[in-house]
């Protein structure tokens, strides 16, 4: 599904049509060098911002966490960006002290969820945080 989704949603992202709480991050290949492009899902509360790696341990997650910086696009915006990701306890807590609160105040963020077979991010925030890595991004 990923194979089928990810140009589809490049191509869309890239002339800047928003994709719900997508962007593009391009990193580094941590084995090639050469600068890989892949949509992510974002998420922005109160000024800060975290990528989520949905689908799990991923190549660009891989990528990120070698390379700890990548180029974060948004519409047509693009920036340069640090990446930190939240391991063991931090990772638990941003699932349930951030972003678990953040989707049941959306009127259907929890149906969302289900939808996406994503309720482990509402009702298990560890078990969230062990397939799912998140980094925090900062301005670099």
């Amino acid at each position: 599904m990923v194979g089928f989704f990810n140009p589809i949603a490049r191509r869309v992202l890239k002339v800047g049509s928003l994709l719900g709480p997508n962007a593009l991050i391009t990193v580094r290949g941590r084995k090639s060098g050469l600068p890989r492009t892949t949509p992510v899902a974002l998420v922005e509360i109160d000024g800060r911002r975290w990528v989520i790696g949905t689908f799990g341990e991923t190549n660009w997650v891989r990528n990120l966490r070698e390379a700890g910086e990548a180029t974060l696009s948004v519409g047509r915006r693009r920036e340069e960006v640090g990446a930190s990701e939240l391991t063991g306890d931090a990772g638990a807590a941003f699932f349930r002290d951030t972003l678990g609160p953040y989707v049941r105040r959306l009127p259907a963020g929890p149906l969302l969820v289900s939808i996406l077979g994503a309720k482990d991010i509402l009702e298990d925030p560890a078990a969230a945080a062990a397939h799912r890595p998140v980094f925090e991004l900062r301005a670099a």
